[in-house]
């Protein structure tokens, strides 16, 4: 403070401050400043004798806006009688901080023989407590004896419903691995809240099955679940061989992304596109269970481009993707055709950049909420894949089971 003082009463009389002092100045005033609310923060006593200093001392306002001029440090005509009114209004401000000093003082004495009076009542109080405590041992000890003897007898018992505890914990650990992807998942279980994340380049996929509401409405509900359960056994086995993530099935609807939660570079495109072209291949050998004379047949529609991904719901917590690229890739599907991979001009470009694909132009499609669209079916892929075989593969076998519970069963 005294500091600062000497260098706004400089800057009074001489009309400015040179590089040096003004830096000095501006130091010293932030120090004096830091150092009164460190002293205010750490007493909050003291904070409302010192907002009654402030306001009953005279010429607080006026200083204060004095030390404003001098930290902006505009030239100015040399004034003595300010220069002098400047010091007296910092040695009034000064003694009245030490009205503060004085009283910080005082609690600082008071706290400490408030200390001393409770140290010496706690010493009497330890005193009783350890004559008491020498009475009563004995008692005390037969009580542990006799709970060490409890203890044991329980603690078998608690090493089992330990173990059981694990072996059902990894078992739950398993399944949410399997409805979350597995770095969403830790996530979820570390901090209990998963943040929205950005991923510039993803590839969404998209497929219905052509009649399905026909089909449904002349079976009865066994039919229809036993021939959904089919499948998409058949098509989660199928999404195995790729690096993609099913991201929900609603009814009839399938949808599978590549490029997240963990990106993969522009590998993405190629493993939804080769996985589609997997997928047409075995729907058109599936056989409808109680429909054995009708093929089955999707609609398929893919796009890329960027989305946001994040959990959604507490109760059961659901990973979904937003944005217009996932808007974009339904609206492939619903504009498609039956046993056809419909894709976006964006996705084009991206194989044709990869290269590998031969794609067909479709031209023009009028697109809901997005108008004339020139957009492409994807027919094959250069080399094949491997495909979908009805005879060596058993996905459709009614006994087969989803792939996590099978995991689950093998870790127990």
């Amino acid at each position: 403070m005294a500091m600062s003082s000497v260098y706004g009463v400089h800057y009074y009389g001489k009309g400015y401050l040179v590089g040096s002092n003004y830096s000095d100045f501006v130091k010293n005033d932030a120090l004096a400043k830091d150092l009164l609310n460190s002293s205010l923060n750490y007493v909050p006593k003291l904070k409302q004798l010192y907002l009654n200093l402030t306001r009953t001392m005279p010429n607080y306002g006026s200083l204060k806006e004095k030390c404003d001029v001098v930290i902006k440090n505009k030239p100015r005509a040399p004034n003595r009688l300010e220069a002098i009114y400047y010091f007296d209004s910092i040695a009034n401000y000064t003694d009245e901080l030490r009205q503060l000093q004085h009283e910080l003082r005082r609690q600082i004495r008071d706290y400490v023989n408030e200390n001393l009076d409770d140290a010496a009542s706690s010493e009497a109080l330890g005193i009783v407590i350890l004559v008491v405590v020498l009475a009563v041992s004995p008692v005390i000890i037969w009580l542990v004896r006799n709970a060490v003897s409890t203890i044991q007898h329980y603690a078998a018992n608690l090493a089992t419903k330990a173990k059981e505890l694990k072996t059902e914990k990894e078992k739950s650990d398993s399944l949410l691995f399997q409805m979350l992807p597995p770095s969403v998942a830790m996530q979820l279980k570390q901090t209990k809240q998963v943040p929205a994340e950005y991923y510039a380049s993803v590839t969404v996929y998209f497929s219905d099955i052509v009649g399905f509401t026909e089909i449904a409405a002349v079976s009865t509900p066994l039919e229809v679940v036993t021939f959904l359960n089919k499948i998409y056994k058949l098509f989660d086995a199928r999404i195995e061989c790729y690096d993609v993530y099913k991201v929900e099935t609603i009814g009839d609807s399938y949808m599978v992304a590549s490029g997240l939660p963990v990106p993969n570079g522009n590998k993405h495109i190629s493993e939804i596109a080769s996985m589609a072209l997997d997928l047409l291949s075995g729907s058109s050998l599936f056989k409808i269970p109680h429909r054995m004379s009708e093929k089955l047949r999707i609609r398929s529609g893919i796009h890329t481009g960027p989305v946001v991904a994040g959990i959604v719901g507490s109760k059961m917590p659901r990973y979904c993707l937003f944005g217009d690229t996932v808007n974009t890739a339904s609206r492939m599907e619903s504009t498609g055709e039956a046993s056809k991979i419909h894709i976006s001009l964006e996705m084009n470009k991206a194989l044709d950049n990869i290269g590998g694909y031969k794609t067909e132009h479709r031209g023009l499609v009028d697109v809901k909420g997005k108008g004339l669209m020139e957009t492409f079916w994807l027919t094959c892929k250069e080399g094949g894949f491997n495909k979908y075989d009805p005879d060596t593969d058993n996905t459709q076998d009614e006994d087969v089971e989803p792939i996590f519970m099978r995991r689950i069963r093998e870790e127990t």
